[in-house]
């Protein structure tokens, strides 16, 4: 169904999405009259691996995570998508099938657009194309790091970089971070390709060092520096 909304509650919502952030009123409100919104709950699947459909989605609000499960039932956590941030766009541009299952982690309001527009979109305003090679670009770094993490370090490393990861994405203030909400142990084993029981484990030491401590569902990383030293050290001597 597509959107209803006043123009003014769509300029808002699409001026929160990095990609269009260059663009006038007028052309978002252009934009927003082609766009279908939704809602979404919690668990809800928006987009399916390996489905045929070329959507690409703009997250207004919510939480979603991209993941996909092996043939053995193994759940891949590869990024989680936050407001602001867009999704679909490699089956826009290329035309092949979805490559990961995108799953709505909390209630979520996205604005979708046809692969046709997506293009147009890109083609005709400097800004847009910009932004997304900026975003490829972005995404091949991490997901080279990723890869490289995975191949080089063992889990005991893993856990401690993606900590490190987690603090300097919510912020660092006095050499401390509160990782808030702190994903599950069995989240982070999914991302880290590894067992709930490991990362539960090395948690539960750096606790007993005094570099993280649990309040209620946050973690809180008491010395940032410590956790960075430990992660370069390790590293270092291998």
């Amino acid at each position: 169904m597509r959107s209803t909304r006043p123009p003014a509650i769509s300029i808002t919502g699409l001026r929160t999405v990095k990609l269009l952030a260059g663009l006038s009123d007028d052309a978002l409100a252009s934009i927003a009259q082609r766009m279908t919104w939704r809602q979404f709950k919690p668990g809800q699947c928006v987009v399916s691996r390996d489905a045929r459909d070329t959507d690409v989605y703009f997250v207004v609000s919510g939480l979603l995570r991209a993941t996909a499960v092996s043939q053995a039932g193994r759940q891949l956590i590869y990024r989680d998508l936050h407001p602001g941030e867009w999704f679909g766009d490699l089956a826009a541009i290329d035309g092949r099938l979805r490559s990961v299952d995108v799953i709505t982690v909390s209630v979520a309001l996205l604005a979708s657009m046809r692969a046709d527009d997506f293009l147009a979109l890109i083609a005709e305003n400097p800004s847009v194309a910009e932004g997304q090679i900026r975003h490829l670009v972005e995404w091949v770094r991490a997901l080279t790091e990723r890869l490289y993490d995975l191949s080089t370090l063992d889990v005991q490393q893993r856990v401690h970089a993606e900590l490190l990861r987690l603090a300097k994405a919510v912020g660092v203030v006095d050499n401390v971070a509160r990782i808030t909400p702190l994903p599950t142990h069995a989240e982070m084993a999914s991302v880290l390709s590894t067992y709930r029981e490991q990362v539960t484990r090395e948690v539960s030491r750096l606790a007993k060092l005094g570099v993280v401590e649990r309040q209620g569902d946050a973690l809180i990383v008491r010395n940032v520096a410590d956790l960075e030293r430990i992660v370069s050290d390790r590293i270092a001597a291998d």
